[in-house]
């Protein structure tokens, strides 16, 4: 969610000086004055001065490489691009100018790109902390996150108090799945941010996809606890409450965060969903036609709108949006079972049918890839040591 913010760790860099080797000769008054100029950040005249000296050196590396740095200090990055690249084809030995060519690109959002560059760069600068940084970051822009991590761990080894590579790091870890690595970063920002709550949410999604309901949910009340206003904190415990089925509590954080934020919507839809699930139906219409309005394609909402509808009498509007919830959602059980019990409702025993079959078949499939998985592990071999049985439950 703050994959853009986050950016921030490198888009704040500015450009490398430029300087050329370049054997001894007698200075050249305009190459000179071009210099003074831009060190003077008098940007237009210098690149004025910089295409004067062109015209009598039309192959000269070091004047296009200072023209896309004059451009890339008016973040005009992509105008910088074309003029690095020339720079480089005319003579390489223009010190920090690949550099640059990669932030350029970087800034730019050719992320691939910037990547290609700072990975030349690494490779005759393998400690560079700054390439290090930079790759991480542009594999997580480009939502490559397997690949940022080992980048950004080096990164951020390297520099024991940036917060926000850590940040960085952990979203990289949540988001390819490593979420012993998730667990593992949130000691490290905790030890430099004691009330993080984005940290105390990350370890909440971490926890959550190893299973640990209690441990996610205790660790999304900290967040709330630590920053109330934290964006998608309350969402996020209301998630988790509404996943355990504890609908009033869940109810009350879904309503915190819109007030936190009035448009977002799934707090908005999952409100609407406790509310039905209390059975107080049209409590729950206003708000699921208002998302249905703003974002016409969410398969949540259309099938709580059939169920709202249905309940109502209104069996064409409740046809309608069950039909596009099983467009959108055409393997859910609940969908088919809804739309079956529509039917028959509607004196259509043919497909009232045809829907209840679509939805014990699924169930069925179901119930056979729990069944493989179990027996799966009944197949594996026991471990040396069997640890002592479970007592039995009263």
């Amino acid at each position: 969610m703050k994959r853009f913010a986050l950016w921030g760790i490198v888009v704040g860099l500015g450009m490398t000086p430029l300087g050329l080797a370049q054997a001894a000769q007698a200075p050249n008054p305009q190459r000179q004055a071009a210099l003074a100029l831009e060190q003077q950040g008098r940007n237009a005249e210098a690149e004025a001065a910089w295409r004067d000296y062109l015209k009598d050196h039309a192959t000269s590396a070091e004047a296009y490489a200072h023209l896309g740095l004059l451009e890339a200090r008016q973040e005009h990055y992509r105008e910088a691009v074309p003029l690095y690249r020339k720079a480089l084809a005319m003579g390489p030995d223009v010190a920090g100018l690949r550099l640059n060519l990669g932030l350029a690109l970087f800034k730019d959002g050719a992320l691939k790109e910037a990547v290609q560059e700072f990975s030349g760069l690494r490779k005759s600068e393998p400690d560079n902390q700054q390439l290090n940084t930079l790759i991480g970051m542009a594999y997580y822009g480009l939502a490559e996150y397997k690949l940022a991590v080992p980048f950004l761990k080096e990164a951020a080894a390297r520099d024991a108090a940036s917060l926000p590579l850590r940040l960085a790091l952990a979203h990289s870890c949540l988001w390819s799945k490593q979420n012993q690595c998730v667990l593992d970063v949130y000691k490290e920002i905790l030890a430099l941010d004691p009330d993080s709550a984005e940290a105390d949410m990350l370890a909440g999604e971490a926890l959550d996809e190893m299973k640990d309901n209690e441990g996610s949910t205790k660790m999304f009340r900290a967040a709330v606890k630590a920053n109330p206003k934290e964006p998608n904190a309350h969402f996020g415990l209301g998630y988790l409450l509404w996943t355990q089925k504890q609908y009033p509590e869940a109810a009350s954080e879904f309503e915190a965060e819109l007030a936190n934020d009035p448009d977002h919507v799934q707090s908005r839809l999952y409100l609407a969903d406790t509310e039905i699930q209390m059975n107080r139906m049209e409590d729950a219409r206003p708000p699921l036609e208002r998302v249905e309005k703003q974002n016409p394609g969410i398969a949540l909402d259309h099938l709580d709108l059939g169920i709202v509808y249905t309940e109502a009498g209104r069996t064409k509007d409740a046809l309608r949006e069950l039909l596009a919830a099983e467009k959108l959602m055409p393997d859910d059980v609940n969908v088919h079972w809804r739309l079956g019990r529509l039917y028959r409702i509607l004196g259509k025993p043919g497909e009232a049918k045809a829907e209840f079959d679509k939805a014990g078949k699924l169930n069925k499939a179901a119930d056979e890839d729990l069944y493989k998985k179990i027996a799966a592990g009944a197949a594996r071999p026991a471990p040396a040591q069997t640890p002592p049985a479970p007592a039995a439950e009263k």
